[in-house]
């Protein structure tokens, strides 16, 4: 009797594709789920923040505006635009409430796939870049904004009949784009160490960059901030500056460290 070959369904071949479909589906299934609790913190923080606290969190915002110009209000010549800058309000604190669920549902994802090693380095950084985006965010809105807002809006009186009636969207949009331009900025030390852990740069060949920096900087200042004035540019790019020499002494103190290799 002749012997009939091994069919494919009992090949090995055919059994290793087989594992590893049903190891990527898994992986797909759970980063699924991950989404849909994410997604579902987002509408809950979104839900918790539009009553009365997104109300409050105008009224602060709008505060360095009252402070630095006289007669100041913010008013609203569409329908729609009073809720549109409330919605955007509330989004933002949404999200904001709803980080620490992100950046948990990240981490569980990723931290089974990471060797003991790598998950040492990886708790700290989360917690340092959180650190880093509050302290961005509250160097936007006590140093930069309000010389920003009096620079802009109270100009001098040469034109008596002109004052300013600032719409509330554009205030809102305003504001919102600086901090955060500015809390995501304070994230370059632990980017340009984190590029100097895994052997990408140095901190010599960062230092070499110095000018090329300092350029960058101004032109990045251009790009995030809402306005074309100097004084705001020049206000988000010197932090720039500072905070990549800050990155170049981070980046000397990791790399006399191990680098981090699979266990």
């Amino acid at each position: 009797m002749a012997v009939q070959p091994p069919t494919e369904a009992s090949s090995p071949s055919n059994e290793e594709d087989s594992s590893r479909t049903q190891t990527i589906l898994g992986h797909l299934q759970e980063l699924r789920y991950r989404a849909m609790v994410s997604a579902g913190a987002l509408v809950v923080g979104i839900a918790v923040s539009f009553w009365p606290l997104t109300g409050m969190v105008i009224e602060f915002l709008a505060e360095p505006g009252q402070e630095q110009v006289d007669d100041f209000n913010l008013i609203f010549t569409e329908p729609l635009e009073y809720w549109t800058a409330y919605f955007r309000v509330s989004l933002l604190l949404g999200i904001s409430i709803s980080m620490p669920v992100h950046v948990y549902q990240v981490l569980a994802f990723v931290s089974p796939g990471l060797t003991w090693n790598e998950r040492k380095w990886l708790y700290p950084i989360v917690v340092g870049a959180t650190f880093s985006f509050l302290v961005g965010a509250a160097f936007a809105y006590y140093i930069e904004l309000p010389p920003a807002l009096k620079f802009l809006i109270d100009q001098p009186g040469d034109i008596s009949d002109v004052r300013p009636f600032i719409k509330i969207q554009s205030y809102i949009n305003f504001v919102t784009r600086l901090i955060l331009a500015t809390a995501l900025v304070f994230e370059l030390p632990l980017v340009v160490m984190g590029l100097a852990k895994i052997g990408v740069v140095t901190s010599k060949k960062l230092l070499g960059w110095w000018r090329f920096a300092i350029i960058g900087a101004f032109v990045a200042a251009a790009i995030v901030t809402p306005s074309i004035d100097p004084i705001t540019q020049s206000l988000v790019a010197g932090p720039i500056i500072v905070l990549y020499f800050v990155g170049i002494a981070l980046a000397k103190l990791v790399e006399g460290s191990p680098m981090i290799a699979r266990e």
